[in-house]
């Protein structure tokens, strides 16, 4: 589950984590009001669970209460990368002298928590690794001791401070991890980590994504989950409906595949041959022709989509099946995006006969697959 902005800052606020002074509206005239309390330039950003609002048009600085009023008539209501604006979060501008990002999430390998930090915040931490991967410090914690506060005095140290200011954000750190640790998550960032003007910190940003199956464990957040489909796409919630799993990303490469971990093992191919997908589609284990024709109908869907990536290998779920479902859905809507297809395993020869006959190709393995599909998105 994914908390909003103002969702996560609370929950910082309660473990001791400083955020800016600030309320959520619904309406202009409401955003109005809190500036109007707050008597300080604000900051007026959408709530909407997605990573780069900023460049997406979805925060405005305002300095005075008409200028918030106005900033949030021109968000609510708006669509923005595929989700509705409803709430706004209008809090105060920060004098910031330097800004840091600060997180900690799941190392799957490990099995265990890592907490990371660099001294360039304020940009997605997979930019900061893509460009600056040396000023990515990663610390391992040990999921039997948890983070020693020690540690927490390394990483401030190895990110330029001394004295009060290490010990200040020495002291954040380790609360970010109480945060981590105490809700189950699978995330919780704060981007930037403001050095502020008085030479504290303040998180003047705040995700937090909560593992799911970890929900039971936390009573409020399971009376959030209607409203939780708020924050979906009309996408995602179609593809609920129709017992789907799919999560949209900000790639060009649409993916459909059978089993969460063939299809995340796909995402990183992508990615490794140089191209960005645009979602996250799994169709479980034996998917019929129907439940692939709804899978392709809605990766098709997405205007960013310029090739479809389907890499299904056949167990309990039938190439034949899975070929009778690509080709109705082409069927019904001629294909306009070029569609490559990986399809081994379970009634393989039937599937692939099916898809030649329909005029569609079939690679042999899913490295050649990746690296065309890649080719013709870039």
């Amino acid at each position: 589950m994914r908390l909003l902005e103002y969702e996560a800052k609370a929950i910082f606020s309660r473990y001791g984590i400083p955020v800016p002074r600030g309320r959520v509206a619904s309406t202009p005239a409401g955003a109005r009001r809190v500036a109007e309390l707050l008597r300080k330039p604000v900051v007026v950003k959408a709530q909407v669970a997605i990573a780069g609002r900023g460049r997406a048009g979805g925060i405005k600085f305002a300095a005075t209460p008409d200028e918030a009023e106005a900033a949030a008539a021109s968000l609510i209501g708006r669509e923005l990368k595929g989700f509705k604006v409803r709430r706004v979060l209008v809090e105060e501008q920060l004098k910031i002298a330097n800004e840091l990002f600060l997180g900690v999430t799941v190392d799957r390998v490990a099995k265990s928590y890592v907490m990371l930090a660099s001294p360039v915040g304020g940009v997605e931490v997979e930019e900061i690794a893509s460009k600056s991967p040396e000023k990515i410090i990663k610390l391992p914690i040990d999921p039997l001791l948890g983070l020693r506060p020690h540690k927490t005095r390394e990483i401030a140290e190895m990110l330029g401070y001394r004295r009060e200011k290490l010990l200040s954000l020495a002291d954040l750190a380790l609360r970010l991890f109480h945060v981590a640790s105490s809700y189950d998550v699978e995330l919780a960032e704060a981007n930037p980590l403001a050095e502020v003007a008085e030479g504290t910190f303040c998180a003047a940003d705040a995700r937090m994504i909560i593992d799911d199956n970890a929900l039971y464990r936390h009573p409020e957040l399971e009376k959030r989950r209607p409203r939780a489909e708020a924050d979906l796409t009309p996408r995602e919630i179609k593809a609920s409906e129709k017992g789907l799993s799919y999560v949209e990303l900000d790639g060009n490469i649409g993916v459909i595949g059978n089993g969460a971990g063939l299809v995340m093992a796909t995402l990183d191919l992508i990615r490794l041959k140089g191209g960005k997908p645009a979602n996250f589609l799994d169709v479980g284990g034996g998917a019929s022709a129907e439940k692939i024709n709804a899978a392709l109908n809605i990766v098709l869907s997405n205007p960013n989509v310029k090739v479809v990536f389907i890499n299904i290998l056949g167990g309990v779920t039938k190439c034949d099946e899975v070929a009778t479902g690509i080709v109705r859905a082409l069927q019904a809507k001629p294909r306009r995006r070029p569609i490559i297809i990986r399809l081994t395993g379970t009634h393989e020869a039937e599937g692939i006969k099916i898809l030649q006959e329909a005029g569609l190709q079939v690679l042999r393995t899913m490295e050649d697959a990746a690296q065309r599909a890649v080719e013709i998105a870039t």
